[in-house]
């Protein structure tokens, strides 16, 4: 059992602390309603550049070099991401080094100096991660979903940014951004692990260098669902085909995103869903293929990701419909939802193991959908799900989908 306790610190940062018997290590991680969805048009890229500049030193530690040594004299590993959600730092060591984890965590992150020489190399940095993504045919098709469903949205947006834009991004906007972004109301910091070295009062000392600021304005509503299909063309002999239902559920509603769950492990999340079994198995028409379901804070969302033979991808994408369309019509079976059912809750407990994944998963809670649960609440929401529940799921599921595709094909192809 996970004891979970949560204060808000005198800079409006809330402080989450959650206690896991069973391990020596400690995860603290800080995150802010600050990621990519965030941007204006001309700052797309700008948060994840942020995420890289925030490496280079803070008051204490004024250097990468003392941050990255710092940490593994600690024995610690260091770390961060960029989502369209959140952009979250963190570190992970054994509990008798989480003081000083700590420490060093706050600096180089509360304090960092954003220098301007170190943002003139870490241009060429990023942009070579910019590139690298676009030559990875999996990354192209994740990016162009997120074009196909919300268009020209913040969401549809790519969190890496146009190489062009980190070329213009000046030391003044950077800063300008984690003014106006980074407010502490909008984040939290997250400690998960062995607590029993932790300082209650410093570690409160610590998260406080945050310094306080206004919460800033809200964020651009997600768009309504818009029918879109996107092609990027390549002579392959491999497609990556990705797909995007929107579904009617609350975001903010932990048991209704538990059901759409329990929804998308039976569709394809499991080696026993109905999608692996019949387009990899029987008919053989892929070499991977999964659903999993995403919420915003304002859009729930589910995906079908498949890479194939480029020749067999245009009956993959008819018969992954038509499976859709039946358990809309038809509903699963309670055998299938049972699996499914027990595969969630079962996978949510193995996932949870590690001092990291509740961090991030605490993370992704508060600041998306402003709310603080215990996974052992996520766990039982997943075995509470009914068997009407993902049935009322399955019929709202339906229609043609959003498709996005990376391969020799035409947008004609996924009419």
């Amino acid at each position: 059992m996970i004891e979970l306790h949560d204060t808000v610190l005198d800079n409006g940062l809330p402080l989450v602390q959650l206690a896991m018997p069973g391990t020596r290590a400690v995860t603290l991680l800080v995150a802010f309603d600050a990621g990519a969805r965030t941007e204006r048009p001309e700052e797309n890229g700008m948060a994840h550049f942020l995420e890289h500049m925030v490496f280079k030193g803070g008051e204490k530690y004024a250097t990468y070099r003392d941050v990255n040594e710092t940490a593994e004299r600690l024995g610690a590993q260091l770390n961060a991401y960029t989502s369209h959600d959140v952009v979250a730092f963190h570190v992970t060591c054994r509990a008798e080094a989480v003081m000083d984890a700590a420490d060093l965590l706050t600096d180089f992150v509360a304090r960092a100096r954003v220098d301007g020489d170190e943002l003139d190399r870490e241009r060429g940095v990023v942009i070579q991660e910019i590139n690298r993504s676009d030559d990875a045919p999996a990354s192209v098709a994740g990016k162009l979903l997120d074009r196909a469903a919300f268009g020209e949205h913040p969401l549809g947006r790519p969190v890496l940014g146009p190489a062009e834009h980190l070329e213009s991004f000046s030391r003044e906007a950077v800063v300008a951004f984690r003014e106006r972004r980074w407010a502490p109301a909008r984040g939290g910091a997250f400690v998960a692990g062995d607590l029993s070295s932790v300082d209650g009062a410093r570690i409160g000392e610590l998260f406080g260098r945050f310094p306080a600021r206004s919460e800033q304005d809200g964020v651009e509503p997600a768009p309504d669902f818009e029918r879109r299909i996107l092609v990027t063309e390549r002579e392959t002999n491999q497609s990556h085909l990705r797909l995007h239902w929107r579904t009617a559920i609350d975001p903010a509603d932990l048991a209704q995103r538990a059901a759409l769950g329990v929804y998308a492990t039976l569709l394809g999340g499991s080696m026993g869903s109905r999608l692996f079994d019949e387009i990899r198995e029987q008919r053989g028409l892929c070499y991977a293929i999964r659903s999993a379901s995403h919420a915003h804070a304002d859009a729930s969302i589910l995906e079908v990701a498949s890479g194939l033979d480029s020749s067999k991808c245009e009956e993959a994408y008819r018969r992954i419909r038509e499976i859709v369309a039946d358990l809309a019509d038809n509903g699963p079976h309670e055998e299938e939802i049972e699996r499914a059912r027990a595969y969630a809750a079962g996978s949510t407990v193995l996932a949870l193991e590690g001092t990291n994944a509740v961090a991030r998963r605490a993370a992704s809670q508060k600041v998306t959908f402003g709310e603080i649960t215990s996974p052992e609440e996520a766990i039982g929401a997943l075995d509470a799900v009914t068997s009407e529940q993902v049935r009322e799921i399955a019929r709202g599921v339906s229609g043609a989908p959003t498709v996005a595709c990376v391969g020799p094909h035409a947008a004609a192809d996924f009419e």
